[in-house]
């Protein structure tokens, strides 16, 4: 049986929007990680890439990171109870008997691992309780090799895989002609040591006898059985016995649980297992995967030790820019160079913040920490987050660490630092064919501000021109995005990298005005230029933070 768990996995991840810096941080730190410990880490990417990060990993040849859209506890970070299905033709003695083994109350049953159906203790209380047919055994396709081991029997004479599929149940206990009353053709009969009951049984030409008691069976009583094809049973028990027992032999088939099941997959999110739990009475409740193979028991009991997704986090500290669900996940680490925010861990955990431009010269300066050399993409990688996070080093967020750390990777990489500059950002600044909204989020990140919940949004381009066929598709669209996702404010950066400087589109309630008085600007334009600004983290998130607080 496969079941993906996480047990063995740990993501590295960064922000939702994800720029360069946080996919290519996430890979790096996740290969440093995984040569350091030999532990299963991997990187994902929390949302769409925007088009200078796929022009990056498509220039140094590198798979693109699978998405990480929730880290909420799914069923497959449960610990399933496994068992193995049995197959619908074993007996309910069978079914009783493992139950009792196993010390529990539910079976799968199928075949090639699939799921039929489900026998239930309570199944089996029904079989015995509001059973009131003596053509069950019929009804049911009972085998005759079931009916023997049930009452502990030895098959004489006859073909113990075929099945009973006409008759009743009847005990021979009184006279020839009463007998003859009651016992028709193709009927399974229960008899004793009287010889004249077992011939009258084959000249009714029933379709089985059971002999309790081991009682002698004549050879011509035998004989004329094998020629009429009748099964012959010798059971040690008595007549009682046998016919209390015999009802176990009904395969379990007959009495499983197989119309509206309810199961689950290992994708599910225990949040919504709980609900469809609550509204039901079942002790436990089946996991199939998408094909049908069924994984295992899940159970009230089973959901209070879930498995939490083990992360490391990159590139951000805010719970509103984290994956969905992070409250769920047990947070290893974490490698920003943002401020300090909202993020809660159950225990204490690695946190590396330090003011650079960059996450990955964090990333960087570790690999020199732990001597480990990187390689020619590791570095084009690293070096491709330092050039876009610090717009080749124009941004005021640059530092000589950023600049120095560039400097070395690019030679490690063989990368001509101004060519790639060039590339990436035409690459990030060519978006033909995306609507306002994609262009919005492609750099976007969120922040709360006491009661204000607002997002900042940025495109870096070489090109004036370019910069106003964006401003002239996104400007009329901006307010209608902003209330569909539900925030205060949005501000957006259309920055020129060439001249150093940004016009800040704004639009929400006193966004506007907020923006005027963080710059001290004079607001008789319609046009709000910031120049200087090139940074959302260290010139335009702050001074907007501090007037929302004002």
């Amino acid at each position: 049986m496969s079941q993906e768990v996480n047990e063995n996995k740990i993501y590295v991840v960064g922000h939702k929007n994800p720029d360069t810096d946080s996919i290519c941080s996430a890979i790096a730190y996740a290969a440093l990680k995984k040569e350091l410990t030999g532990k299963h880490y991997v990187a994902r990417r929390a949302g769409r890439l925007n088009e200078e990060t796929q022009y990056v990993l498509e220039y140094f040849g590198v798979e693109v990171p699978k998405l990480l859209s929730d880290l909420r506890v799914q069923v497959r970070d449960v610990d399933l109870r496994r068992a193995e299905n049995l197959n619908g033709s074993v007996s309910i003695k069978t079914a009783w008997a493992q139950m009792k083994e196993l010390n529990i109350k539910t079976l799968p049953i199928g075949r090639n691992n699939k799921l039929e159906g489900l026998i239930t203790v309570g199944d089996i209380a029904r079989s015995y309780m509001d059973v009131y047919d003596s053509n069950i055994l019929a009804r049911s396709k009972t085998q005759y090799r079931n009916i023997a081991s049930t009452i502990d029997g030895k098959i004489i004479s006859g073909n113990e895989h075929s099945y009973v599929s006409k008759g009743k149940v009847a005990i021979a206990a009184s006279s020839r002609q009463l007998m003859s009353d009651f016992v028709d053709e193709d009927d399974l009969v229960i008899l004793g040591d009287r010889i004249e009951a077992q011939q009258l049984a084959i000249d009714i030409n029933v379709s089985c006898m059971v002999v309790c008691g081991d009682a002698r069976i004549p050879n011509e009583i035998l004989k004329q059985a094998k020629e009429k094809e009748i099964v012959v049973i010798a059971s040690p028990h008595d007549t009682f016995t046998v016919a209390r027992l015999i009802n176990q032999s009904i395969p379990v088939r007959q009495f499983m649980t197989k119309d509206e099941l309810i199961t689950f997959y290992p994708k599910d999110y225990v949040d919504d297992v709980k609900e469809v739990m609550a509204r039901k009475k079942y002790r436990d409740f089946p996991v199939v995967d998408i094909n049908g193979d069924f994984q295992g028991f899940i159970s009230r009991r089973r959901l209070l030790n879930c498995r939490k997704k083990q992360v490391i986090l990159v590139d951000h500290n805010e719970e509103s820019q984290a994956v969905d669900g992070i409250e769920q996940a047990d947070v290893l680490e974490i490698i920003d160079h943002h401020r300090l925010n909202s993020i809660q861990t159950i225990g204490p955990v690695v946190f590396r913040n330090q003011p650079v431009g960059c996450t990955a010269t964090i990333i960087y300066q570790m690999y020199q920490e732990y001597n480990k050399p990187v390689n020619p993409v590791i570095a084009g990688l690293l070096c491709s987050a330092i050039i876009s996070d610090t717009l080749l080093f124009r941004s005021p967020t640059c530092t000589l660490l950023d600049e120095d750390a560039a400097k070395e990777l690019a030679e490690v990489a063989g990368i001509n630092m101004e060519e790639l500059a060039q590339a990436m950002f035409k690459a990030g600044s060519n978006l033909q064919g995306k609507s306002a909204e994609e262009i919005c989020f492609l750099d976007f990140k969120q922040f709360t501000v006491n009661d204000t919940v607002f997002g900042v949004g940025q495109v870096n381009s070489m090109s004036a021109k370019e910069l106003t066929e964006i401003k002239t598709q996104i400007e009329s669209e901006l307010d209608k995005i902003r209330q569909n996702h539900r925030l205060d404010m949005i501000f957006f950066m259309l920055t020129n990298i060439m001249t150093e400087s940004s016009e800040l589109l704004c639009v929400g309630p006193e966004a506007r005005e907020k923006a005027i008085s963080a710059f001290d600007l004079n607001g008789k334009s319609d046009t709000l230029y910031l120049k200087g600004v090139v940074s959302r983290k260290k010139q335009l998130v702050p001074a907007i933070v501090e007037a929302l607080q004002q």
